[in-house]
């Protein structure tokens, strides 16, 4: 006679950081058509090698077709922990150039790469020059016309806080609440790029291009600064400034209690040169 009472062989979960170019994959959820390649797709095809069973993953953010990422965080279980170099190099080694594992660390089984995260943080990177760059065309939005930053940081004063944000939120964004909670919202200059950063506690579809959207036409003077409170008081998309393009977007950092995962931040490689940033509170760079 068998024992059909038997417990199941544990399982291990493990969070990764993972890096990857947005412009190679659309999106990072995989889709029902096999021809489309996502980021979702490609990691747990390499997971599933690794742990010899299929891996199902889950992220701390879903980022769009072209959205880049220096610092995606996921979760996964596996029935055996292939310890910390299989799940880095090893799971590289599977990976296209396109998507890199940055570091791996076991995590309790109440641990989610979504719903236990504080905060995710994201830049967005105009590159201000006459000409578009060859080597940056799908890593930076390029600009060439005039921007008051000073007009742009106004814009972007009456972002924080808990608000209703359905006038920046995509028609198919499936979040049963348009309120999300910004931490801090602001533009500097490094060099020859523009630079918004904004974390908060989520985001919704397409929140972070819509907002870059508008502020554009305040930056530019077609708008007033005001305008960008009078958007979240209307609370309707139609009334907003068009989605900036994904090219310039990157998820950069998902902030969790300190006895889960120690705060990550990873700045896109073209702002290296900024000094230390503050990871889980308001700090100006």
């Amino acid at each position: 006679m068998t024992d059909d009472s038997r417990s199941p062989p544990p399982t291990a979960r493990i969070a990764l950081a993972l890096e990857y170019d947005g412009s190679a994959f659309s999106g990072w959820q995989k889709q029902s058509s096999p021809e489309l390649a996502t980021v979702q797709g490609a990691l747990e095809l390499a997971l599933s090698q690794i742990a010899d069973c299929p891996i199902s993953s889950h992220c701390a953010g879903r980022t769009d077709a072209g959205v880049h990422a220096t610092c995606q965080v996921v979760h996964f279980d596996s029935p055996v922990d292939r310890g910390g170099k299989a799940w880095t190099q090893g799971v590289n080694s599977l990976l296209p150039a396109s998507v890199r594992v940055l570091w791996s660390q076991p995590v309790t089984a109440d641990f989610h790469a979504r719903f236990s995260a504080r905060h995710r943080r994201y830049f967005y990177i105009l590159h201000r020059r006459r000409f578009a760059s060859a080597v940056l065309a799908g890593k930076v939005t390029h600009w060439r016309g005039e921007l008051d930053v000073a007009a742009l940081n106004a814009a972007a004063a009456c972002l924080p806080g808990e608000q209703d944000f359905s006038a920046f939120r995509a028609a198919g964004c499936q979040s049963r609440s348009p309120f999300r909670n910004i931490h801090h919202a602001r533009w500097f200059e490094q060099g020859d790029y523009l630079v918004f950063d904004v974390q908060a506690n989520a985001f919704l579809q397409h929140m972070v291009r819509n907002l870059v959207g508008s502020m554009l036409e305040v930056g530019q003077g077609k708008r007033p600064a005001g305008w960008m409170a009078e958007l979240i008081a209307a609370a309707d998309r139609r009334q907003s400034g068009i989605a900036a393009p994904a090219d310039g977007l990157y998820l950069a950092g998902v902030g969790y209690p300190q006895e889960q995962l120690p705060p990550s931040l990873w700045l896109p490689p073209m702002l290296a040169g900024l000094p230390p940033l503050n990871q889980d509170q308001d700090q100006t760079p």
